[in-house]
């Protein structure tokens, strides 16, 4: 049977494709662009981020012990923002947003005591529940922000205050002293454990040798109680859904420390580790929408029970959506292996663009104006958007808020900020959106990109570059891995070229133009072709073209999402067609003589009152 290409995207067929070097980077404003993607992000500034009542609503959980009743997670929701907020900056560089950002900052070092603790739990309830959670957010929050901060004197009083936070847990955990994982009683410690990120990163801040032993302390517990999780992952055994604990944010959240600390210590036994876990999430966990979890947020073999209809609860958590996009840069950074780009494309086009909310839909009557920014669950058979608020909790002034619409904006800084990354030979581009990327040749001179292009609506992509001199560089494309009949030419010229990363090293001089067509097809996905390895699903199928996912909606007239469907022909039609703004839209005859549109996943659904559905009730062809 042949292979489609979300089969081809989960395969963990990376080793047939050429790779890149270690990749880094950009600084802040390396980037321009315009599109769904610019107004996407611009949207989450304007509705979110430049919001004062918030912030101060965030804020306000520190200046009293607001999770000691119930044990909660109001002590995330600032850390979260605060690090979404530093990262959409570094695209927007919006000064407002600075500002808002700075305010935030500053009221946040006045909610710490004489001995550095900051929490929104009391001393009498303290390392309980999701404590040293919340003390995590607030420390990478923090450490986001000091990255872009241009007040000498502030940057001194950030370090100051993440010195006193981290000190505080040193002096309470490591040898001889209290457990971590046992600081908390849930998911065995996980969450606890995830503060391995802040703390190296404060390593490489500061230098200082105690916070890397203290991340090594960590390291060696393993993650949780019973059993050590990144051995697991460096035995490459087993799947992460076959651990004992299976909460997929938070095992992420570890595993992306657990990479900080192969860069700080270069044990490669653990950068290995982190390769294994991240192979094995996308082969066994990651949907066809790029998310994972299909009951709430937990890895549960997403891939296969995507489409079984006995799997009937709330799915595809936002949370897991950008902490997987996170993992994927990183993991693409350290080894260069395009198959995360392909991954984060598919994640950002599918579940996280589909998660924000812009029609500003509330379905809780708690929530504040506007409702959320952002959807937690996203569904991929039959049911509305917006079933749940994940993580929801009640604020001081009796309005809710939720983890994943606090998360969500730092989803769409990950993207931007793997979107153009610098080598070691010269420039990578990994994902393509309409604008110009502003960077430097390894001779450190100007090099800026000029991208026009529609893509993903559109197959066709041109680059111009623009220099002040010649100079020889490599300049390399990501080739999607589901796209097998790409073109390529430079200055009107063909270029052989395969999946994976296209590396063009040559001369390059002011006014080059390289032109890139990704042909995509609409493919058809079956439940069955997920069951390699043995289980049975009912019959379902998926439409899929290029990295965009396809969904049926209610909202369009005359169509039933109940099935079975028996699929004929597929075409595309006008979005004019669409009774919502809609990317792509499609219709595709039924064998019993109807039809059924669909339109791109992201922009179905969007009123929360209609059903939509990526995985149909199928006859399976013979």
């Amino acid at each position: 049977m042949p292979t489609n290409q979300y089969q081809r995207l989960t395969a963990n067929c990376s080793a047939c494709r050429p790779q890149l070097s270690k990749l880094f980077c950009p600084p802040p404003g390396s980037w321009s662009y315009s599109g769904c993607f610019d107004q996407t992000v611009k949207f989450i500034e304007r509705h979110q981020l430049l919001d004062p009542a918030l912030w101060a609503r965030f804020a306000e959980q520190f200046t009293r012990p607001s999770d000691d009743h119930d044990l909660g997670w109001r002590c995330e929701y600032w850390g979260k923002l605060m690090r979404g907020g530093a990262m959409v900056w570094s695209y927007t560089q919006s000064p407002e947003l600075y500002r808002q950002l700075e305010c935030a900052a500053r009221t946040m070092l006045k909610n710490a005591e004489p001995d550095g603790r900051i929490s929104t739990y009391s001393r009498e309830a303290e390392f309980q529940g999701w404590d040293i959670w919340g003390r995590k957010y607030v420390l990478l929050g923090l450490e986001y922000f000091y990255d872009i901060c241009t007040d000498e004197s502030l940057r001194a009083e950030l370090l100051d205050s993440m010195r006193g936070q981290a000190d505080y847990l040193l002096a309470h955990f490591g040898p001889g002293k209290a457990d971590l994982r046992k600081a908390s009683g849930h998911w065995e410690g996980l969450n606890s454990s995830s503060v391995l990120e802040p703390v190296v990163r404060l390593y490489n801040m500061t230098g200082e040798r105690k916070y890397l032993d203290f991340a090594g302390y960590i390291v060696g517990l393993g993650g949780i109680l019973s059993a050590n999780i990144f051995e697991l992952a460096l035995e490459d055994e087993l799947d992460p859904w076959q651990y004992p604990v299976t909460k997929a944010y938070e095992m992420m959240s570890c595993f992306e420390g657990l990479l900080e600390y192969a860069r700080a210590t270069g044990e490669e036994r653990w950068s290995r580790a982190v390769v294994n876990f991240a192979h094995r999430v996308l082969s066994s966990d990651i949907t066809i929408i790029g998310s994972a979890g299909c009951t709430h947020e937990l890895f549960d073999h997403s891939r296969l029970r995507q489409a079984d209809p006995e799997f009937t609860g709330i799915m595809q958590e936002t949370c897991v959506t950008v902490t997987w996009m996170k993992l994927c840069g990183q993991v693409l950074r350290f080894t260069g292996d395009s198959v995360f780009g392909d991954a984060m494309e598919r994640s950002l086009h599918n579940a996280l663009l589909g998660a924000v909310n812009t029609r500003r839909v509330s379905r809780d009557p708690l929530s504040p104006g506007g409702g959320l920014p952002f959807d937690s669950y996203s569904p991929l058979r039959a049911a509305p958007r917006g079933q749940a608020v994940g993580g929801r909790r009640v604020m001081a002034d009796n309005t809710i808020y939720g983890c994943c619409a606090a998360i969500g904006a730092a989803g769409f800084g990950a993207a931007t900020q793997h979107s153009a990354l610098l080598t070691e030979k010269g420039a990578a581009v990994n994902l393509y959106f309409p604008g110009t990327l502003s960077l430097q040749t390894p001779g450190g001179r100007r090099l800026n990109i000029g991208i026009d292009t529609t893509y993903p609506v559109g197959e066709d992509i041109a680059l111009e570059l623009s220099l002040d001199c010649p100079e020889n560089f490599e300049l390399a494309l990501r080739v999607p891995g589901w796209c097998k009949a790409s073109e390529v030419s430079v200055n009107g010229e063909a270029v052989p070229v395969v999946p994976g990363w296209l590396r063009l090293e040559r001369l390059w001089k002011d006014g080059d133009r390289v032109q890139l067509r990704l042909p995509m097809a609409v493919e058809t996905v079956g439940s069955w072709q997920l069951c390699q390895g043995g289980g049975e699903l009912p019959p379902h199928v998926a439409l899929v073209r290029g990295p965009i996912v396809l969904a049926a909606s209610e909202e369009f007239s005359g169509n039933n999402l109940s099935g079975p469907v028996e699929l004929g022909k597929v075409r595309r039609v006008p979005v004019s067609e669409a009774p919502f703004e809609a990317r792509l839209v499609f219709e595709t005859e039924l064998r019993d003589g109807g039809g059924l549109r669909l339109a791109d996943y992201a922009s179905v659904g969007k009123g929360y009152d209609k059903d939509i559905a990526v995985w149909l009730p199928c006859v399976r062809p013979l």
